[in-house]
């Protein structure tokens, strides 16, 4: 499919919506042990992997184009490799994470998230990394990052037991074609589509679907596109 860049302001808004849906639902979450569409992950576990990925996206960003994130994919290495050193990095830092409560980690996550917006528009052309040759720019990152703040969310309402669909996910398909350049997209409806190609179960929890996302099928399926590995963020565990 041709690159063709989503329209700055649909990204930009669909960004904030992003991660407003995920503050909004965390003040709605009660059982913050309840499971998640990623195996193996709680909710207090999601929250924590969320303020993981926003301290990262503000960490490369801020150090773009010289980011470790750049370096890693300048290896151009395949997309099975890319994912699971990302997955890597992922459960390691969530290992680390104090404990604290749901509540706290998704506060720490908005913090992070916000300070990205008020730099990211700004900073939209810059070079944010390269891949087997080709320049991805901090706006097809922030595209990128509206792909895994929405996933994220639909993880949450999924765990909390409601329903989850942007408002605008046609963007979301444009900005995975841009934004994420080592994995391929499902066909189909726009919403459907992201979440196949991320590992996910539409229909989770439903007996006649699996019943989570598993590191390994994961990884499988990223190497088809899988998950959305976006880059920097959900790459294994859920991711990007």
């Amino acid at each position: 499919m041709e690159r063709t860049p989503p329209d700055r302001g649909r990204v930009i808004e669909s960004y904030q919506d992003g991660v407003g849906a995920i503050r909004a639902l965390a003040e709605q979450a009660g059982d913050w042990d309840a499971p998640t569409p990623c195996a193996d992950w709680r909710l207090i576990d999601l929250a924590g992997h969320l303020r993981c990925v926003a301290e990262n996206f503000l960490e490369y960003l801020q150090d773009a184009p010289d980011s470790r994130l750049a370096k890693l994919f300048a290896q151009d290495a395949a997309s099975a490799v890319l994912i699971r050193q990302q997955a890597r990095q992922n459960a390691a830092e969530l290992a680390v994470l104090p404990a604290e409560p749901g509540p706290a980690r998704i506060m720490a996550f908005g913090v992070s998230a916000g300070a990205y917006a008020d730099l990211m528009a700004d900073m939209w052309d810059r070079t944010h990394l390269i891949y087997k040759g080709t320049k991805y720019t901090v706006g097809d990152h922030a595209g990128a990052a509206c792909v895994e703040w929405h996933l994220h969310a639909w993880d949450m309402a999924r765990a909390i037991g409601t329903r989850y669909r942007p408002r605008d996910p046609d963007l979301l398909v444009s900005a995975w074609h841009w934004g994420v350049p080592h994995l391929p997209l499902e066909s189909g409806d726009s919403w459907e589509a992201v979440l196949r190609s991320s590992g996910r179960s539409p229909r989770w929890p439903d007996p006649g679907e699996n019943a989570g996302r598993t590191r390994g099928r994961r990884a499988g399926r990223a190497a088809a596109r899988g998950s959305a590995t976006i880059p920097g963020g959900s790459a294994g565990k859920p991711v990007r």
